[in-house]
């Protein structure tokens, strides 16, 4: 495959999209049924009652897996920095960005293209730039030197971003009546991964997806949305509804970890992203993850009613090959673990 093709954010304008990109009819996103959600839960960090706090957190874990957070903490200016760099990042010549192009999903920084290429049989209409972030002094220097800006930004931004989730992961645990530690004991010292997605704009956006319907497999993600191009849509009562892109709003969900440690009490919702004909969209995901050898189990005090445990024991490393191992758009991989 030529270089310049493997890529989608290459420069060239597709009049009609490519038959590697095109979705057997049944799976397509029907994106005239999916209404904008004005409803998804809002949760004002600034909030002084923390008690509050908890309870809304809980209530959005149990009833959505999903909710958008303000007030966070996390700098107007850093995010906005983000943004831009990311789509400089994009707009670079495409022999600088080939340079890091790899399709081996355990490489830690590596540029690539749809979800994973030597897996699926229909690519997805998205080229990202994966990082690891965390031990910054290990990770950061290996990441692109070009934007000449890229290195600082990102660095500050990962800073405030593993502050927020350390914080919501606190507080998650107490909407369960654990302690406010419990979750980070159990998840030991975590892992910060970063996806920068670029969607370019799409000359057929109702055949193919940017990302299909999917859960995430790490412990919380941390997503920062284009304010201008909405696309992410998420799963409610078996229905796909559009989440509309708040300003200076972060949107959280659940990942599959924290629902096997909540005993299946909080939920790792179903998410996709689509795509538009006029405008490139971009997306910035920060995904906390356990540590390797982190035992995931529900605490004992979530099963001491007599409740039984959902599913068996199993170290975060078992999960994530199992995940990379199969399709994305494939059964839960959760359910692979029920009791």
């Amino acid at each position: 495959m030529l270089l310049e093709t493997k890529v989608i954010s290459n420069g060239i304008k597709y009049s009609t999209l490519p038959t590697s990109y095109v979705r057997p009819a049944p799976e397509r996103p029907k994106l005239s049924e999916v209404p904008d959600w004005e409803t998804v839960p809002v949760i004002d960090l600034g909030c002084e009652d923390e008690t509050f706090i908890i309870q809304q957190l809980g209530d959005a874990c149990r009833n959505y897996g999903f909710f958008q957070v303000i007030n966070h903490g996390v700098s107007e200016e850093i995010m906005e920095k983000m943004l831009k760099v990311a789509d400089e990042f994009f707009h670079l010549p495409m022999e600088e960005k080939m340079k890091l192009y790899s399709e081996d999903p355990f490489k830690t920084m590596r540029l690539s293209t749809s979800s994973n290429v030597k897996k699926e049989t229909v690519h997805n209409w998205r080229d990202y730039l994966r990082l690891h972030c965390y031990p910054l002094d290990k990770y950061a220097p290996e990441w692109p030197s070009n934007p000449s800006t890229f290195k600082e930004i990102v660095s500050k931004y990962c800073i405030q971003i593993r502050n927020l989730g350390l914080r919501l992961e606190q507080a998650i645990s107490e909407s369960l009546g654990l302690e406010k530690d419990c979750i980070k004991n159990i998840l030991g010292q975590q892992g910060q991964h970063m996806a920068i997605n670029y969607y370019p704009p799409c000359p057929e956006p109702e055949l193919t997806y940017g990302l299909p319907a999917h859960a995430d497999p790490n412990a919380l993600t941390i997503l920062l949305q284009d304010t201008q191009v909405a696309g992410l849509q998420v799963l409610k009562d078996g229905k796909w509804i559009g989440v509309k892109p708040l300003s200076n709003a972060l949107v959280i969900n659940i990942g599959d970890q924290l629902q096997a440690l909540s005993n299946g009490k909080y939920k790792s919702v179903w998410h996709r992203a689509v795509v538009n004909a006029d405008k490139a969209r971009i997306s910035v995901a920060s995904f906390l993850c356990p540590c390797n050898d982190a035992v995931i189990s529900a605490p004992k005090e979530l099963t001491i009613d007599g409740s039984s445990a959902n599913y068996r024991d199993y170290t975060y490393a078992e999960y994530y090959k199992k995940f990379w191992d199969r399709n994305l758009d494939q059964q839960h991989c959760l359910e692979l673990y029920k009791n």
